[in-house]
């Protein structure tokens, strides 16, 4: 491989670990900056998919396409998948046994 590939490789794999870990803070932030449970839950998971994602793209980049890039894809599709589904079953939990979801936001009957 020649030597300026290789540099357009790591300089394209750095931009995508630099910007996951940039939606990491702001996640962090809004985790932190929000008050209710809901609000919070959806900034991490937000947060979280797209974060793992740039991540493990950046990390698919650098390694090369080799057998190594395939599980980190896999295990991007595996938590593409499940963060969401995991968070909306805890905000059904959250809604379903909160007396007092009306303290914190609109409720239509």
């Amino acid at each position: 491989m020649n030597e300026t590939m290789y540099w357009i490789r790591f300089y394209a794999a750095a931009a995508f670990l630099i910007s996951g870990v940039v939606i990491f803070t702001i996640e962090l932030l809004g985790v932190y900056k929000f008050k209710y449970i809901l609000n919070r839950m959806h900034c991490a998971a937000l947060g979280d998919t797209l974060g793992i994602g740039l991540c493990l793209i950046g990390l698919i980049i650098l390694s090369g396409f080799n057998f190594t890039s395939l599980k980190f894809f896999l295990v991007l599709l595996f938590l593409w998948f499940s963060s969401p589904v995991a968070s909306h079953l805890v905000s059904r939990l959250e809604t379903n046994t909160n007396r007092k979801l009306s303290d914190y936001c609109e409720v239509k009957d």
